[in-house]
């Protein structure tokens, strides 16, 4: 019985990463607003009925898509957070993680959901609660870097993590790299180097002066 059960939330499982991959590519190819469930279900090759015990609602399905990414990507931050090196070593390899992979398909996807008014809506919320993990490792590295003298302490830590991420994501970049060419690692690293050097801590000869 144990065995049978087994198989079943294997099945369940494996019905449910197709059921993902396929809304991730409906997504891509015709935006939030367009993404229909019907088309979803047909791609998997499963009933609409079917697809409804995994997800009752769209923005569930794309909310699950979401998670799935925040997740794993938690897990990597947390395990930099806490290697050694330098407050602006771990920021630095914690922002290559967060938007170094993004000039593929997450991107394009990341990109579709910016620009829906609907997604905004309905998942604003429920989306800035998954970036929250992200944020207090994020946080807390900086505060670090603040205490042992590498960042300046009279910042206030929460424009610091603002401008890390306002700054340093690619869909901020994204007329350099359309429009204008520009490879988004290169776009990326330059304004990595601004923004260390503008929390930076100042040496007693810039206060002098």
């Amino acid at each position: 019985m144990v065995g049978h059960r087994s198989l079943r939330e294997k099945q369940r499982q494996e019905r449910e990463d197709l059921i993902l991959q396929a809304a991730e590519e409906v997504l891509l190819e015709k935006g939030y607003h367009d993404m229909a469930m019907d088309e979803i279900a047909s791609r998997v090759g499963i009933a609409k009925g079917t697809l409804y015990l995994h997800f009752a609602r769209k923005e569930d399905l794309v909310y699950a898509i979401i998670e799935r990414q925040m997740q794993a990507l938690t897990r990597t931050i947390e395990q930099i957070s806490a290697q050694p090196g330098s407050a602006q070593e771990r920021l630095t390899l914690m922002a290559e993680a967060i938007f170094g992979d993004m000039s593929g398909q997450r991107m394009q996807l990341l990109y579709a959901l910016h620009n829906s008014i609907d997604f905004k809506n309905v998942m604003k919320e429920r989306y800035g609660k998954s970036m929250d993990p992200i944020a207090q490792q994020l946080t807390r590295v900086l505060d670090e870097g603040k205490a042992n003298g590498e960042f300046d302490a009279t910042l206030p830590t929460p424009i610091m993590l603002h401008t890390f991420f306002c700054m340093l994501s690619p869909l901020a970049h994204r007329r350099l790299v359309v429009e204008q060419g520009m490879n988004l690692k290169d776009v990326l690293s330059e304004v990595n180097r601004i923004y260390f050097r503008g929390i930076g801590a100042e040496c007693p000869a810039q206060r002098g002066s």
